[in-house]
């Protein structure tokens, strides 16, 4: 059964704070279950958006089209216009999974719209300073945790300079990879250590041979 992991997108989303968790869920590539994930977008509307890297993007389906009960993740990054209260729909939404047990991830700016919304209030979290969340005026500053990546039940908040530890954070929380698999990517990923390579070659190499 395929699982659908949903990326919100909208006008300046940036891309690079998901890239490694979009890339390596839509990739097979080490998976407990290789061909089950897969990521689709998300918009206000299907109507296209610009990243903040310039990417052109057509949203798969429209928000109001998106339910807890169709979804494995559903994952925020940052923009410019979340302090702006301009995706307050998005926030909403992330109630709406929250509420139903379904994971939210959310990266630097989208922790802010959160923490405005008050779903960090009672919830540990992170995201790009303590002082940063403050100016949402949310109540949560006793839940702050000082880590590139934090998860609580089903909420998980990440630094906007910490994308391979967000990514990883979901990849643990959605059991994509075996424990030790999922320690060899990070080791290559956020450490660039060659054993993480070569431990990842040697799972493949013994999976196939068994599969074979």
């Amino acid at each position: 059964m395929t699982k659908t992991v949903h990326l919100a997108v909208y006008d300046t989303f940036s891309d690079w704070e998901t890239g490694h968790a979009t890339a390596h869920l839509n990739r097979g590539l080490w998976h407990r279950e290789p061909g089950t994930w897969q990521v689709k977008t998300v918009g206000l509307t299907t109507e296209p958006v610009t990243s903040m890297g310039g990417m052109r993007v057509v949203p798969d389906l429209a928000l109001a089209d998106l339910s807890p009960a169709d979804s494995a993740l559903l994952i925020l990054p940052g923009s410019d216009t979340w302090e702006t209260g301009a995706l307050k729909d998005f926030s909403d939404k992330a109630a709406e999974f929250l509420a139903a047990g379904v994971p939210v991830a959310a990266i630097c700016g989208a922790t802010f719209g959160l923490a405005a919304a008050g779903l960090l209030d009672d919830r540990k979290h992170t995201s790009n300073a303590a002082e940063y969340l403050a100016y949402s005026g949310y109540s949560g500053g006793a839940n702050f945790v000082h880590q590139p990546a934090v998860a609580d039940g089903a909420l998980i908040t990440g630094s906007g300079v910490a994308p391979v530890d967000f990514a990883a954070t979901i990849f643990a929380k959605l059991d994509i990879y075996e424990p030790q698999v999922l320690e060899a990517w990070v080791k290559l990923y956020r450490d660039n250590d060659p054993a993480g390579f070569f431990a990842l070659a040697e799972y493949e190499e013994s999976r196939a041979a068994v599969a074979g």
